[in-house]
């Protein structure tokens, strides 16, 4: 007996053993290993297996509001006080992806999957066949910017393998992150990649069933406390406190009191009804966004790349016009190249700069630079710029398709015009990088011909053999020094200026272009006079239109349908309203009345709101736990006479003080006391005798 004391004592004997060098305040169990995520009070985020052994510790640089495990366990994704959630993965910690979908602290975030597997209007199981594996070799990753190590990035390299696997895993079953902040803004996010909603609890209006008279009401000065959105993804219940105001702004009194801690019930059935089509087109849109950035990364790799290369020719060439200038002539360099070439005396600085100042080794240099830099551009064009460009004019022109059904698409807001635009501009960007790769080949082919002109001569002006060099050709060093010498089309189509550039384009290739809009062309025949950069750029924006449809769509069918006051918050002092308050919401499958939810949703799934009631909200209330059970009650039961809403005040031995409370599956209540060396479980085992 002694043995079996000591043996169940010994874990959280190694809690004492190995603290935490700062207090814990955030604590989060993953649902599938035996690992616990911490948030400690300085902002770092440790993991834990169960025997207390530590994995990893990270530190944002932020500070850490809130956190929540991805279903399968594979990723957590952390709120930051800007606003910011960032998904991190399970192995190592890196940074995989950051949304920017707030612009407030983070307060809470609840992480929840379809419960069961998607099946089709006839009951049978669907499954969507991505049809791109068909067609093209894996997606490209990202390119490393230069001079980085691996591991600098997390999201190249190492975790580019990591963010692959979970983005393939997470698109198996149809999973919704949703997140809160402290303005009252609720974000809705589909495998915590793609944005699909957004609403605010200060724009709701509540039914005025529970008040006895018909009106509706809002609420103010609203702060958002937990959210949870329900196993069948049709219901989502957020924890708030506020003031509960009419439309005409007269105050409802709740025993005299105003501000309090609320509950609403919010509609969110189109997530389950069209689960299908989100699901479908959240895959292909958050394949679509890995893509862009890979495009994105792409451009900004090669733009630096090639002005480090350009910026080593400008260097060792313009110290010419200053030698130029010093023996008192008027001619550019380009001038005393061509003279040069022409066969004239050669010039005391053009000489001075090819025999002392350059020389045949500073040509081989910079001809190394320059011509490793092209390779290098080409290599990233081939490997990663075209093959991502091709799979997304893929995949928009699949979700093209998909919007051209319009009985099962035009309801989650895909807009077929919208979607063509989109599908063109990505296949002007194709057209673009084609162009850009031949750009690249002639202007690399031109400065490697000019290197061996400066080689040939710089032989010659030293009377040394240069029957070994390879050979030039005159005309194009005379295009060159014409066309290239002092201009730079590389990164004039790399990159973004503020002054619109222009592409010269003959007449005759614009009247072609023209012409082929009467036979299926782009229907923009300006496009060709757009940099390559500036076409993404508009390409982007394409994007952005498109995927906004649906996210304004969604956003105004999620509607609230109920609220429920829990308790009274004036009387607290100011400093305890800004302490968290206890609480907790889950959900568990009620098998006795899932044979009467057989309209919106398939399963029916009963709620637990379990929080700690404040001492200063009751004179007559201390040291207390509510449980509400069936706020989320199905309409439809209420109209045949079924009650659902059911409520139990449990109290605490005064010697303990709740800090953190949870259900522990669907018969316990786990609480965490304040004071205590060994960690003690309260439960409360409930019947249907007790609960009703």
């Amino acid at each position: 007996m002694e043995t079996d004391e000591s043996s169940r004592v010994l874990p959280f004997q190694l809690q004492f053993d190995k603290p935490a060098a700062s207090q814990i305040k955030l604590a989060e169990w993953n649902p599938e290993k035996d690992l616990l995520a911490m948030v400690t009070e300085d902002s770092k985020i440790l993991l834990h297996r169960f025997n207390w052994q530590r994995l990893w510790t990270i530190a944002p640089g932020r500070c850490i509001t809130s956190l929540c495990w991805r279903p399968d366990g594979k990723a957590i994704a952390v709120g930051l006080d800007d606003g910011i959630v960032s998904l991190h993965d399970v192995e190592n910690g890196k940074l995989l992806r950051s949304l920017n979908s707030h612009c407030a602290a983070i307060t809470c975030l609840n992480w929840e999957e379809e419960s069961h597997l998607i099946s089709n209007d006839c009951g049978h199981i669907s499954k969507y066949e991505d049809r791109t594996c068909r067609f093209f070799p894996p997606a490209p990753r990202v390119p490393r910017m230069p001079g980085l190590v691996s591991g600098d990035n997390g999201f190249m390299d190492d975790g580019e393998d990591s963010f692959q696997e979970l983005s393939n895993s997470s698109h198996q079953r149809f999973n919704i992150l949703c997140s809160g902040d402290e303005d009252g803004n609720i974000c809705f996010t589909i495998f915590g990649i793609f944005p699909i909603g957004k609403i605010n609890i200060h724009n709701l209006t509540f039914p005025a069933s529970f008040m006895g008279a018909e009106a509706t009401y809002r609420l103010l000065n609203a702060s958002i406390h937990k959210v949870a959105l329900s196993k069948d993804l049709c219901r989502l219940i957020v924890m708030c406190s506020g003031d509960l105001v009419g439309d005409d702004l007269r105050d409802i009194q709740m025993d005299g009191d105003v501000h309090g801690l609320h509950c609403l019930a919010l509609n969110t059935s189109i997530f389950w009804n069209r689960k299908n089509e989100l699901h479908q087109v959240a895959q292909q849109a958050s394949n679509i966004e890995d893509l862009t950035e890979v495009v994105r990364t792409s451009l900004s790799v090669m733009c630096k790349q090639w002005s480090d290369a350009m910026h080593t020719f400008r260097e060792k060439f313009n110290s010419l016009s200053t030698l130029i200038i010093d023996y008192g002539l008027h001619s550019s360099p380009q001038e005393e190249f061509l003279s040069l070439l022409g066969g004239a005396r050669t010039s005391p600085p053009i000489h001075q700069f090819l025999v002392n100042s350059l020389g045949e080794v500073g040509v081989k240099r910079v001809s190394k630079v320059l011509c490793g830099a092209g390779k290098e551009l080409q290599r990233i064009v081939l490997d990663h710029l075209q093959p991502a460009t091709e799979v997304i004019g893929f995949r928009m022109a699949e979700l093209r398709g998909l919007s051209r059904w319009r009985a099962r698409y035009y309801s989650i807001g895909l807009d077929e015009a919208l979607l063509n635009n989109a599908t063109e501009k990505a296949g002007m960007l194709l057209v673009q990088v084609e162009r850009f790769v031949r750009v690249l080949s002639s202007v690399v082919q031109q400065f490697s011909n000019f290197f061996n002109w400066l080689l040939k001569c710089i032989k010659l002006l030293m009377s040394e053999p240069s029957d070994q060099l390879l050979p030039y050709n005159s005309e194009l060093v005379i295009i060159f020094l014409k066309f290239l010498y002092d201009q730079d089309p590389i990164k004039q189509l790399l990159e973004i200026s503020e002054t619109d550039y222009d592409v010269e384009i003959d007449l005759e290739t614009m009247q072609r272009v023209k012409e082929l809009v009467h036979f299926g062309g782009f229907s923009d025949p300006e496009y060709l006079k757009r940099t390559l950069a500036k076409e993404f750029q508009q390409m982007e924006i394409s994007f952005k239109e498109a995927f906004q449809m649906p996210f304004i769509t969604i956003s105004g069918k999620i509607l609230c349908e109920d609220l429920l006051p829990l308790l009274p918050l004036s009387s607290m002092p100011k400093a305890s309203l800004s302490m968290r308050i206890p609480a907790s919401v889950s959900y568990y499958e009620d098998f006795s009345r899932a044979a009467l939810s057989h309209r919106a949703c398939q399963h029916h799934f009963i709620d637990y709101i379990s929080f700690q009631v404040p001492d200063e909200s009751f004179s007559d209330i201390a040291n207390c736990i509510c449980i509400v059970r069936g706020f989320m009650h199905d309409l439809d039961c209420l109209r045949k006479g079924y009650s659902s809403l059911e409520a139990v005040l449990l109290c605490i031995p005064s010697d303990y003080q709740c800090v953190d409370l949870a259900l522990y599956k669907s018969n316990c209540l786990v609480t965490k006391p304040s004071h205590c060396y060994i960690r003690k479980c309260w439960r409360w085992l409930y019947d249907d005798s007790t609960s009703k």
